[in-house]
């Protein structure tokens, strides 16, 4: 019996295994993944989840760091780790000839770790250098300061590196702490994709973690929109960086499609409204875009431009403007078909990745409990309408909850407040 391209086989403590397979190519990607990330951490416990990240590739009994970081050069492996909101994982691309030598790196640093205090200790300026990093990169961290104003001081609201202070205030044994209550057999998802048989791989994965045992149940995950507040961040910068957030959809939500199709319509490629309107007609920025952060129970949509301190009022006046634009009258059919071709060529393209379709695992396995053929997304983009895209700009692009954030070189917010109105 020929083998399906995706399988899924589910041990006896929970951990599923999932893998994809890809003949036609010469790599495997793997992936370890924990359904935990920064918005499961109390304000105390912020940043450990990423503390975790780095300190997986710091030592296990069997190996130094030096020795983990040789033997993926070795087999001429590219290795990494994230962590998100909602997840953290662990992950390495190697010819698939190799497969056998990454799982056994993979799994050792996974399951072994031991979270030395030296190693810590020497861990810990690099992660305050790269909070440093971010907010040096105002594009970047203008992201940060948008969710702080939009979902407030709770988890969502963090940031997921952590603080400052709790950086400074973690010790070693905190960490390995939080690893051990986060590392739920039920929670983990260990998945591959390439030139992989699904057999083999859950045969080689089965005996070393079919034994990892759950030890306390973690807390659901419940988030409410924050007020949303206009924050003013002066920084002695060129330009100013503005980012405008408004309510979004979950990640399972069925109009997510619709919601995808309006982001690329607005802002989402070159030819779309804010980049036609505030670059190529106006030329008041070089970047301009809107996006979409969603989660398993909530999401936040919104718009990002940085501009001219002086065209500050001017850009945002802009933004909302073609909101509101939404919100009227239906996208044109010709626009949205173009949408649709755009949205399913970026999905084509990422799936010749190996990296790309070992992540599609794991997230639609997070988020919606089974995989889902590409087939399947290109028919329910096709099947959205010009009304279902004008009908989710009624509901989502309102005064509140909404969010604003303006980082750079202006001194009075009320120079520009008065602009922000949906």
């Amino acid at each position: 019996m020929k083998q399906p391209l995706t399988s899924k086989t589910v041990l006896d403590n929970g951990i599923r295994i999932l893998t994809h397979q890809m003949p036609h190519v010469h790599s495997v990607s793997m992936g370890i993944w924990v359904d935990v990330g920064a918005r499961d951490e109390t304000l105390e416990e912020s940043g450990l989840c990423h503390l975790i990240e780095h300190m997986l590739f710091k030592g296990t009994p069997g190996r130094t760091a030096f020795q983990i970081a040789k033997a993926f050069d070795a087999i001429g492996g590219q290795s990494n780790a994230f962590t998100s909101m909602e997840n953290t994982c662990c992950h390495a691309r190697v010819m698939d000839t190799h497969l056998p030598t990454m799982m056994d790196i993979l799994s050792d640093i996974f399951l072994n770790s031991c979270f030395d205090a030296d190693e810590f200790e020497k861990e810990r300026p690099v992660i305050l250098q790269e909070v440093g990093m971010v907010e040096d990169n105002p594009d970047e961290f203008v992201h940060q300061l948008l969710t702080q104003a939009f979902w407030g001081k709770q988890a969502l609201g963090q940031s997921i590196l952590g603080t400052r202070e709790n950086l400074l205030r973690f010790s070693g044994t905190d960490v390995k702490t939080f690893f051990q209550k986060f590392n739920q057999p039920d929670r983990i998802i260990v998945c591959a994709a390439g030139n992989i048989d699904h057999h083999r791989f859950t045969d080689r994965v089965m005996p070393t973690f079919g034994s990892i045992r759950g030890k306390e149940a973690l807390p659901g995950r419940t988030a409410t929109f924050g007020a949303g507040e206009t924050l003013l961040c002066t920084r002695d910068i060129e330009q100013a960086h503005i980012a405008i957030g408004i309510k979004g959809l979950p990640t399972a939500d069925p109009r997510r499609y619709g919601l995808s199709l309006m982001n690329t319509v607005l802002g989402g490629n070159m030819s779309s409204r804010l980049f036609q309107e505030i670059r190529e007609r106006r030329g008041l920025a070089y970047s301009v875009y809107s996006f979409m952060s969603s989660y398993v129970d909530t999401g936040m949509f919104g718009a990002y431009a940085a501009v001219d301190p002086g065209k500050v009022s001017e850009t945002i006046e802009l933004i909302i403007k073609e909101m509101r634009s939404l919100r009227g009258t239906p996208v044109d059919t010709s626009v949205v078909k173009d949408a649709k071709e755009y949205a399913k060529g970026s999905l084509m393209l990422a799936a010749e990745s190996v990296d790309n379709q070992m992540a599609r695992l794991a997230q639609n396995e997070l988020n919606l409990g089974r995989f889902v053929p590409l087939q399947e997304i290109m028919d329910e983009v096709d099947r959205v309408t010009p009304d279902e895209i004008r009908e989710l700009a009624e509901e989502l692009f309102r005064p509140e909850p909404s969010a604003l954030v303006v980082l750079g070189p202006v001194a009075n917010a009320e120079d520009f407040q008065g602009a922000f109105s949906l």
